[in-house]
């Protein structure tokens, strides 16, 4: 198997009155203000990501919205494939919930950098350990039908941290302390004698 280069990209930020709640694998849109305040990361980005590459979004339309927007900052547009592994972690019955009603429906501690420790599993929905099951064959599935080429995905802070987790084998919690920020990339190698990660949460400027 030649080696697979996975670039991974936060979506931009979302809108206030959705930050405001957990959001989860709702619908949410982007904030418009940010659109215009991040053109100079969407524009380093554009230079910095390699072509030809497959790029993969999520199917929720903050990814759609941030990949077309590398593309209006330069990157040659592309055809976008959905991948449903990718999408963030689901909130189940939480989702929608205000931040400050959560406490009180967990079941084990918060994790310091994260609303819900990495076992969590909401009513109906997933935990972070869930999220690194569906991310890693996802990736190891891509990385064996698209040896020795580039993939971009543009996708969420949950399914990032997962891929990290699953290429240095480490626990949800662990996983939880990386923090991700809105367009930072991510880059992680499958070569022949493994995983490897390049970087992680890296902001590009033009």
């Amino acid at each position: 198997m030649s080696g697979v280069g996975f670039w991974f990209i936060r979506h931009a930020i979302v809108a206030e009155a959705s930050r405001a709640m957990l959001y989860g694998t709702l619908d949410v849109p982007l904030c418009p203000d940010s659109l215009i305040a991040q053109r100079p990361l969407h524009r380093a980005l554009a230079q910095h990501l390699p072509h030809p590459a497959t790029w993969i979004v999520s199917g929720l339309s903050r990814t759609r919205r941030t990949a077309a927007a590398i593309f209006a900052a330069g990157y040659p547009e592309q055809d976008l494939l959905v991948e449903p592994a990718f999408m963030e972690q689901a909130l189940g019955d939480w989702q929608g919930l205000a931040h400050a009603d959560l406490p009180a429906r967990l079941t084990v501690p918060p994790h310091a950098f994260w609303p819900l420790g990495g076992t969590e599993r909401p009513p109906g929905g997933e935990s972070m350990q869930d999220v690194i099951a569906r991310v890693g064959p996802c990736l190891e599935r891509l990385a064996r039908t698209h040896g020795g080429g580039d993939l971009v995905v543009v996708s969420h802070g949950g399914t990032i941290r997962a891929a990290v987790a699953h290429a240095l084998r480490i626990a949800p919690d662990n996983a939880l302390h990386l923090s991700v920020q809105n367009l930072s990339l991510t880059r992680l190698e499958r070569l022949d004698e493994g995983w490897r990660v390049a970087c992680v949460n890296q902001l590009l400027i033009s």
